[in-house]
């Protein structure tokens, strides 16, 4: 599978990359302050960037433009956008070039990924991170932008945007998600599934499970779960402590599953969070031998012993619909209701 084989291939990667490039974030930085992002209205410019794989499809860049001339916005490509080299959107120079153009230019308002699949990590220590701190602006994507989420979040505090990417799915549920976020009136976003009728007597739909109950508040952090304990180690996670973490995966089996939360448990990560919520995991089947643990007995292996309220079966991750979710912004949530809120404004 293209994610684990670039996970692998990971450190061989860095290794190669010049001294200069990593001379800048070789300790983590001091904890950021939350930096809100100027907010994006409609008619205003957009980034188009591609920051992980390349597009293979050409009438991907046309669907996704499209869909956002159809939320309203006025779209400008990355220089790069349309580059590969392998399976990358370009070098790692030229894909961190672009969304370094993108938070330096003043007509750009906002910043769009055109999709994940793997390589947004090979470019963090190329980012400008004070370039991006002296031009807050909303960055979107979810998947392999997972890596941009968290550095970003770790090095200025900027708060993201964890949703459809540009050439995804824009159905009316996700259509609405990013009109409430960007353009509503800054009220509170309350994220619950949706249900749907059907002729059956219990809705088996979009159902949440409970795995401990209660409530609880924090600045939201998390993503795709390989994408994030990849990063393990590195300048560009944030601090968990007191934070609620969100997580998502596709086509991991279960005893993957269990290895990526094991990560976390021995990073200290489940003694620091306040919350934890885990969204859909599309296509994780376990495979043969000799059985398998279910993704329940796994999260309540690492979960119940610390007894955080947590919840899984929310609407995040690699499914139609979606929530666009804030990234850094404090939220609360409840775990016997399968809810999340916002507590603060998301923009200036």
């Amino acid at each position: 599978m293209e994610k684990r084989e670039f996970i692998k291939s990971l450190g061989l990667g860095l290794g190669l990359m010049p001294l200069s490039g990593l001379a800048k974030t070789t300790e983590k930085q001091p904890s950021q302050d939350r930096l809100l992002p100027k907010k994006l209205q409609p008619g205003d410019q957009v980034g188009l960037v591609s920051p992980s794989a390349a597009t293979a499809d050409i009438m991907e860049f046309t669907f996704a433009r499209e869909a956002l001339e159809a939320l309203g916005l006025k779209v400008e490509q990355g220089k790069y956008l349309k580059e590969r080299r392998g399976h990358l959107a370009g070098t790692d120079a030229e894909r961190a070039a672009d969304i370094n153009e993108m938070f330096g230019n003043k007509r750009i308002k906002a910043i769009v990924c055109i999709r994940g699949g793997s390589g947004a990590a090979r470019i963090l220590p190329l980012l400008d991170y004070e370039l991006i701190r002296k031009n807050p602006k909303p960055i979107m994507g979810y998947s392999d932008i997972t890596a941009l989420h968290n550095a970003i979040n770790a090095q200025t505090g900027l708060i993201t945007f964890h949703g459809p990417n540009g050439s995804g799915s824009w159905n009316n549920f996700n259509a609405n998600q990013f009109r409430s976020v960007f353009f509503g009136t800054g009220e509170t976003i309350t994220y619950k599934n949706e249900s749907e009728e059907t002729e059956d007597l219990v809705n088996k739909k979009n159902r949440i499970r409970t795995i401990y109950p209660g409530k609880a508040e924090g600045s939201l952090v998390g993503g795709n779960l390989t994408v994030l304990t990849a990063l393990a180690g590195s300048p560009y996670l944030p601090d968990f402590r007191g934070k609620l973490l969100f997580l998502e995966d596709i086509g991991e089996e279960p005893y993957r599953i269990d290895r990526m939360m094991s990560t976390l448990m021995l990073m200290g990560v489940f003694r620091q969070i306040s919350g934890f919520v885990f969204g859909q995991c599309t296509d994780c089947d376990p495979g043969g031998g000799y059985g398998n643990l279910t993704l329940d007995q796994i999260f309540d292996d690492y979960l119940l012993p610390h007894k955080i309220p947590a919840f899984r079966g929310a609407m995040i991750g690699h499914i139609p619909s979606q929530f666009l979710l804030p990234f850094g912004a404090k939220m609360a949530m409840d775990a016997n209701r399968g809810i999340l809120e916002t507590r603060e404004a998301l923009f200036q």
